[in-house]
């Protein structure tokens, strides 16, 4: 049975994106680029909510302009199975499956049948799998910015139940807060 993780960057102020979903937060230096690395390396899904699937594929293409932390994050998740939830994605290329409906049973099967750990990114789809049970554990990053507004790391409305599980200092001045399911 997989373990199911919901993490994302946020702002000191708990915001993910603008209001129209657009990153704007610093992108990671290269030591805490290696940290996703490191996490990816052990990831057996990414599952994906439409907008952050769109962010995403940039990982998809070669990018000459890239470092070799970024290049290596690159073929990681090139080579990592990814589910997308989506209504209007038709396509998503090879190694992708596209969920549209039964979000819940569906992902909830693959949980049951995956080994390691599932990511999963994007507000509104970890609202949707965390009010279903399926979210075991919660990864805030908090970078040392404010944003003043903007898209929620929790989706509106979503209140999960957790008992914290620890802290880590990444590099960034980037703090790992984790929180497990609670009951």
């Amino acid at each position: 049975m997989g373990h199911v993780r919901y993490g994302m960057l946020q702002s000191l102020d708990g915001y993910v994106a603008s209001e129209e979903g657009e990153l704007v937060l610093p992108p990671p230096g290269p030591a805490l680029h290696q940290h996703f690395n490191d996490e990816l390396r052990s990831t057996s899904l990414l599952v994906y909510g439409r907008r952050m699937w769109e962010i995403m594929r940039y990982w998809a293409g070669g990018d000459p302009d890239r470092d070799e932390v970024a290049a290596e994050f690159a073929d990681l998740w090139q080579r990592t199975p990814k589910v997308v939830v989506s209504r209007t994605v038709t396509d998503a290329g090879p190694g992708v499956t596209v969920v549209r409906e039964d979000v819940v049973a569906t992902i909830g099967t693959m949980v049951d049948k995956i080994a390691g750990d599932i990511e999963v990114a994007g507000p509104d789809l970890a609202a949707t799998l965390g009010r279903a049970g399926l979210i075991d554990e919660y990864r805030l990053y908090v970078q040392p910015v404010v944003l003043g507004g903007g898209m929620p790391m929790f989706a509106e409305g979503f209140r999960p139940h957790v008992r914290f599980a620890g802290a880590e200092s990444l590099p960034g001045d980037v703090v790992l807060l984790r929180y497990s399911r609670g009951i």
